[in-house]
């Protein structure tokens, strides 16, 4: 009986205190600190951490998107939901199918950001963007990684198709106005990949070396830029050391640049496997490491438990993640409906691709088809089998399909010649391994017909259509041989262009490709060359559009096409390149510098370096400022009809500048037109290029005889030049040239602008590079 009754009363004082005890908070976007504070070592060092890959099986959560990369972890008893992510830019990349679900999950493949971005059109980057975030939002995803938006410094990377620029303004402008679309809808961005991530090569151990100046006035900058128009969820740090530091574990990068001269109060996630030590991540100010692993949680734990770690650190990076937590549909419980409005995504699809293509020759009104062109004539093996996009973890769901250029024409209502295809041999495009080995697309025999069929051909057909189609992908760059044609595709290019060319029938050559490619040798055989770049799903139905004329391209090229590869100063140190030369082949001023053997990396020994030589001196800050002559210049684009400029005007603003023009439509087709604003600084003690884009606006559909007034407003902080011994911005006192462009060298008229008084603006001085760099100059 006395054991009975002291069993009841344990039980009851066990019962009173647990009433007794205060009741766990759960989450809100008010108690953060709270939550943070009730939380055990092991549930921060979990939130820090991601639950691993839907596509590789590691998943630890309730519910799972396949093909998607991740997310973060739930803490139920505080009521912390798990956040999903997914992969972008060029669409959401989840499965379209899924075990035991008859359910088809759809998203749109959107045409590359190269592609959209040669639109030079803000806005329609935005709806692309919208369209992106409502996918994720009706299929669960609560952050989309994406923007890219690293420096073209190079042709060769494997993701130049993914990013917008070789220029950080017009870089930055379009990734703030991608962001702000995502984000519209409540769904988070991520922009990325934070910072001077160039190359694909080696990119989880390359070192890059980069002179402070060159840092902040271009690889920097385009994420300044952004961060002045949107305010992201979360910034993506990249594979490669920095200056002797990896950018996941470099506070200097994180805490002093991003957070302290820029102010940016999101969360910092690493690329998936990016970064290399748990704890110096954590203190670094890296929030999130993605994918995760019971690795890097024990670690972080032990490295608290034993001093080596401030727990403060670790709460702060807790508090940040629970902050954007609170701002998701996960969070809020919204009931996604797994069915996006598909069909109206890929309408805008189509049109973003129309826009975004540059006309780069059309001789003698060879485009649009006259409306006696009937019969088309296809050639090259991509002409039947589009590349829609880079290949390999970044590749999109497609819905299993792309438009062909065939199905486009005859949509449009063309004829394909039928014996030509049916006789053309079958081909598949590379895996991501054949990329990764260096065999590309090119290296596939272009079929070429013998000279009986061609001439029959030629008879037969209206116009012939050689596409040449070349691609590249995540985790590799291109190789030397993917810049030029091959034997067989220049063997294609002469033999067509000459049989139809005896008809006075014309030739037209479709770029399906990655980035730029060697032109000079061979552009003046075909009539009319588009460059299309990679144009997604909808590809063949906006090929068509532009060829027929129901879509007048008013694309604008914004990478460089040089004369040859090595015409691109970066070229020199550039992995996979030849790296010596002779005077006589060396890039304009590069002569005799001296290429460093060996970097470190917190005294671990590099497996891999680069130095960029050529300082401030990329794309067409390169060309222009040396004198160089290239194929296409940056800003170059073609159109159906002819746009005349009026004469700039300059009013000084409080800010700034305004700069104003007029542009008529003075053809006979209705188009857009893009005015760039160059501006060249007086002489100072820095060394500048020739000019530098600081402005750009676009026309709206204007019918002939039609005129619009655009104005492009530049700030006095917008002009300065960092001076890397102050570790200050400078504007300095003077004249400025305001020089109005249809391209970087198709100059309409220029204005003058006086700066009265010296602007300057001090930052932190950090990320010093830890060897002197040699940098180009024009001294």
């Amino acid at each position: 009986m006395i054991r009975k009754f002291v069993s009841v009363f344990i039980v009851g004082m066990g019962l009173a205190g647990s009433l007794l005890a205060k009741p766990l908070p759960q989450l809100t976007a008010d108690n953060i600190d709270e939550v943070v504070a009730a939380m055990s070592l092991e549930e921060k060092a979990r939130l820090v951490n991601g639950i691993g890959t839907f596509w590789s099986g590691e998943v630890r959560s309730l519910r799972d998107i396949p093909g998607g990369p991740g997310g973060t972890y739930a803490i139920p008893r505080l009521g912390v939901p798990g956040l999903y992510f997914g992969d972008g830019p060029l669409g959401l990349r989840i499965n379209e199918t899924r075990e035991f679900d008859n359910h088809k999950y759809s998203v749109t493949a959107e045409p590359c950001p190269l592609l959209v971005g040669s639109s030079w059109d803000p806005e329609l980057i935005y709806e692309i963007a919208q369209d992106i975030g409502e996918e994720c939002r009706e299929y669960g995803i609560d952050v989309m990684l994406g923007p890219s938006f690293n420096l073209v410094r190079n042709p060769m990377g494997g993701r130049t198709h993914e990013y917008y620029s070789e220029d950080p303004y017009l870089s930055g402008v379009l990734a703030g106005y991608f962001t702000e679309g995502v984000q519209s809808v409540g769904v988070g961005a991520s922009v990325k990949h934070f910072a001077a991530n160039n190359q694909e090569s080696n990119r989880q151990a390359v070192n890059t070396n980069v002179s402070q100046r060159a840092l902040r006035e271009l690889y920097l900058k385009s994420f300044e830029v952004s961060l002045k128009i949107c305010e992201p969820w979360t910034v993506m740090t990249s594979y490669n050391g920095l200056n002797g530091k990896w950018t996941a574990e470099n506070r200097e990068l994180i805490e002093d640049v991003l957070r302290g001269d820029w102010g940016f109060s999101g969360v910092v996630m690493t690329d998936w496997g990016g970064g290399k030590h748990s704890e110096r991540m954590v203190a670094a100010g890296n929030d999130l490491i993605e994918p995760g692993s019971e690795a890097h949680i024990q670690a972080i734990i032990k490295a608290v438990e034993e001093g080596r770690l401030d727990i403060a650190d670790l709460d702060t990076n807790c508090k940040r993640i629970l902050q954007m937590v609170v701002k998701t549909h996960s969070y809020a419980g919204y009931k996604f409906s797994n069915n996006p409005d598909i069909a109206s995504h890929q309408a805008l699809a189509r049109r973003a691709g129309a826009e975004g293509t540059i006309l780069l020759k059309n001789e003698a009104k060879t485009l649009p088809f006259a409306e006696d062109i009937k019969n088309v004539a296809l050639y090259g093996n991509t002409a039947y089998n589009l590349i829609p996009g880079g290949i390999g973890p970044m590749e999109y769901n497609t819905g299993n399909y792309t438009i062909s250029l065939v199905e486009g024409l005859r949509l449009a209502g063309y004829e394909v010649d039928y014996k030509l295809l049916k006789s053309r041999p079958k081909f598949n495009r590379p895996s991501m391994m054949d990329i990764a080995m260096g065999r590309n697309v090119v290296e596939t025999p272009e079929f070429v017909p013998d000279a009986e069929a061609l001439a029959e051909q030629a008879k037969a057909d209206d116009v012939a259509i050689i596409v040449f189609g070349h691609i590249a992908g995540e985790s590799s760059d291109r190789t030397i041989k993917d810049f030029y044609l091959t034997d067989a595709e220049h063997e294609l290019l002469d033999k067509v262009t000459a049989a139809y060319h005896a008809e006075g029938k014309k030739v037209v050559v479709i770029l399906n490709i990655p980035g730029p490619i060697e032109m000079e040798s061979w552009k003046d055989e075909p009539d009319a060359i588009l460059c299309a770049y990679q144009g997604g799903e909808q590809f063949g139905n906006w090929l068509a559009d532009v060829l027929k004329g129901a879509v007048n391209p008013s694309g604008k090229l914004t990478v460089s096409f040089a004369r040859d590869l090595y015409d691109y100063p970066s070229s020199r140190n550039y992995p996979l390149l030849e790296t010596k030369y002779t005077p006589s082949g060396m890039a304009p001023g590069l002569e005799g510098i001296e290429v460093k053997e060996e970097m470190s990396n917190e005294g671990e020994r590099s497996t891999s370096y680069v130095i960029y030589e050529e300082g401030i001196y990329v794309g067409y800050r390169y060309f222009d400022s040396f004198g160089v002559d290239v194929t296409y210049p940056f800003g170059y684009g073609l159109s159906y009809t002819t746009f005349e400029y009026s004469e700039p005007t300059i009013k000084a603003v409080e800010a700034g500048f305004e700069v104003s023009v007029s542009i008529r439509n003075s053809g006979e087709y209705a188009g857009k037109e893009v005015a760039q604003l160059y501006v060249a600084a007086p002489r100072s003690s820095l060394e500048k290029p020739i000019k530098e884009l600081k402005g750009f606006a676009k026309t709206r559909l204007l019918q002939p005889g039609e005129s619009e007034t655009l104005t492009m407003s530049v700030s006095i902080e917008d002009l300065a030049s960092f001076n890397t011994a102050k570790s200050r911005w400078e504007t300095a006192k003077g004249k400025y040239q305001f020089i109005v462009g249809a391209s970087a060298t198709d100059i309409k008229g220029s204005v003058t602008g006086t700066v009265k008084k010296m602007f300057t603006k001090e930052v932190r001085n950090v990320l010093k590079p830890e060897i002197t760099i040699d940098e180009l100059t024009k001294k």
